[in-house]
């Protein structure tokens, strides 16, 4: 069976890596609801029973997906779901933020029909909304796990105080942040330091920088046009393209040493950073959902540990991880 680790303080125990779905919707090119059915089913018969979704993915049609994916299904996996991100239909780069208690409320309705569920496993508020104050909206969410609509709670991108705030009106059991090589972010804002302070599981997304550390694109052309990649990511852009590229040699060469892939010396990478960390890479095909399983079995040394550091201190990346008009939303 796949290892485990323990969400938040005293929660279950769930598989060490977990499985994003947001790219089996949207986002990302050459969707296929079929493989991606179908590599859930194989996700949860290894023993993988952490997914990831969230109201936006779509949006709703995520939901509507995994809902569909896990019918007959549900003692077999812990479902992640988020909400709070509003989008404008009239304009896909535009975004906005609700964390008003009647909105939670409503959301968490509307999750768990589109999941054909009667609980959320864990509940992230995906962003936080700076116009309601984080007792309010971690209220109406303690209402929901009362209610028995949710069990666990979580925040995503919220900065080290705010997390520290919503501890204080209910327990958090996970705090999701963009993590890995190259964003290094959480550990030098505090918020990983937070987690630890309070009990809470640290969840990585984006632990293979968005596809970039595993090595397999060369050039921006790579992607599809349509990939959100090439439109939005400041890092997959021309000149940072190419800068960043030379940061991936180090994890190549270290996977070609040890014989295994990139992408399992990055996960391997995050997970080594503790074990209250659990990174969710997203996949929508078999194989390298096989390959992310594969990461938990790569052993690095202090001194593989070291040389990774080395190619990667904090700030390598070249580019921003977000455009600066979504910056603002995270580490809120």
């Amino acid at each position: 069976m796949i290892k485990t680790r323990t969400l938040g303080r005293n929660g279950p125990a769930i598989s060490a890596i977990g499985l994003g779905c947001m790219g089996m919707s949207e986002f990302y090119s050459n969707r296929d609801d079929t493989e991606s059915i179908a590599t859930i089913h194989h996700a949860l018969d290894q023993g993988l029973n952490f997914l990831d979704t969230s109201d936006i993915y779509g949006p709703h049609t995520n939901e509507l997906l995994i809902g569909k994916a896990i019918a007959g299904r549900r003692k077999d996996v812990f479902i992640a779901t988020k909400f709070g991100i509003t989008r404008d239909p009239a304009n896909d780069a535009v975004r906005g933020f609700n964390g008003r208690p009647e909105y939670v409320k409503a959301s968490c309705d509307a999750s768990l029909k589109r999941l054909g569920i009667e609980q959320i496993d864990l509940y992230y508020q995906h962003r936080v909304d700076k116009t309601v104050p984080i007792e309010d909206t971690v209220g109406a969410m303690d209402e929901l796990v009362k209610a028995g609509k949710v069990r666990y709670l979580g925040l995503s991108e919220a900065s080290a105080a705010t997390l520290t705030r919503a501890c204080k009106v209910h327990p958090i059991a996970a705090l999701q942040s963009e993590y890995s090589l190259w964003t290094r972010d959480p550990e030098a804002t505090g918020t990983l330091a937070a987690c630890r302070e309070n009990g809470v599981s640290f969840v990585a997304y984006s632990p293979l920088g968005r596809g970039f550390l595993t090595g397999a694109f060369g050039k921006p052309e790579d992607l599809p046009a349509d990939d959100y990649r090439r439109k939005f990511s400041p890092r997959f852009a021309d000149e940072n393209f190419k800068r960043n590229l030379a940061l991936v040699d180090a994890v190549k060469q270290l996977a070609t040493t040890k014989g295994v892939t990139a992408s399992q010396i990055a996960l391997a990478w995050v997970l080594a950073q503790g074990e209250d960390i659990i990174p969710i890479p997203g996949t929508k095909r078999r194989t390298y959902l096989d390959q992310n399983i594969g990461a938990l079995d790569v052993l690095l040394s202090p001194a593989d540990l070291a040389e990774l550091d080395k190619a990667f201190p904090p700030d390598a990346a070249a580019g921003l991880r977000y455009p600066e008009a979504f910056l603002g939303s995270v580490n809120a």
